[in-house]
């Protein structure tokens, strides 16, 4: 995958200093840091990786300061401008992402008691909305009941950018918050098809254990395969690669992560 490939580099990209970036329109010599130099080398370009020899090579590779977020960059046979060919979901998964989600709840009444009781970290409605329209948006996730829509409808230039609009198709609008509270606490996510038709899906730390890696990769190429878009045609991927935040993508075998997502 190219462009999936070109959207992993463009994250060590932006993060490498300004002296160490390829100033090709000048044609001055490349020069990368050494740790990158080091990591690179591993990554073999031409070759498809089973998902666990893929998993195993990118622990490896996560030699950053921080403990970096395992991503699957996955470039898909859709045309996202077409309505039957975008994929708007939510995945759970099954060890978690790693990361402290806060999650924001739309709701008056039992709802409201519902969702704090569930652990939701902001539950309000007309305070909430005002605070959201003066563009405060402390929270990961915003879950909206019913009655709460019409009244975001303002706020979609807010919301819409940040892919924070509550949508009854991702499971984040809902009567009875409760339950999506817990799950979105405890690792369930929404992604989306970009513009070029790729998803880009966090599904954990670089520290996780090998096998839980693969599980949660397994689940979410299983979700996507059951969204796949009624307007596909022939094959839903293109290509598919892993990498964690600051390393380089390492392409996937289709028909072995097709196989362990039948």
């Amino acid at each position: 995958m190219i462009a999936v490939l070109c959207s992993a580099s463009a994250l060590a990209w932006m993060a490498t200093p300004p002296q160490m970036v390829e100033q090709t329109r000048r044609g001055s010599p490349v020069m990368v840091s050494r740790r990158k130099e080091g990591v690179d080398k591993l990554v073999d370009k031409e070759k498809l990786y089973e998902i666990k020899e893929a998993v195993a090579l990118m622990k490896t590779m996560a030699t950053a300061k921080f403990v970096e977020t395992a991503e699957l960059h996955g470039n898909l046979n859709l045309d996202p401008k077409y309505n039957d060919q975008q994929i708007r979901t939510t995945v759970s998964l099954p060890h978690g992402t790693g990361n402290s989600v806060r999650v924001a709840v739309l709701a008056e009444g039992p709802a409201a008691a519902e969702a704090e009781a569930a652990g939701a970290d902001v539950v309000g409605m007309a305070d909430l909305i005002e605070t959201i329209s003066g563009g405060s948006l402390d929270f990961d996730v915003l879950l909206a009941t019913p009655p709460a829509m019409p009244k975001l409808a303002k706020l979609g230039k807010i919301l819409g950018p940040k892919g924070l609009m509550p949508s009854p198709k991702a499971g984040t609008v809902i009567a009875s918050p409760g339950d999506a509270v817990k799950e979105f606490k405890a690792g369930k996510l929404e992604f989306r098809t970009d513009k070029q038709g790729i998803v880009h899906i966090p599904f954990g730390k670089t520290d996780f254990d090998e096998e839980k890696l693969v599980e949660n990769l397994i689940a979410v190429s299983k979700t996507i395969e059951k969204n796949r878009p009624s307007g596909c045609k022939g094959k839903l991927w293109n290509t598919a690669a892993v990498a964690s935040t600051m390393g380089p993508g390492i392409k996937l075998d289709l028909n072995a992560l097709k196989a362990a997502s039948s």
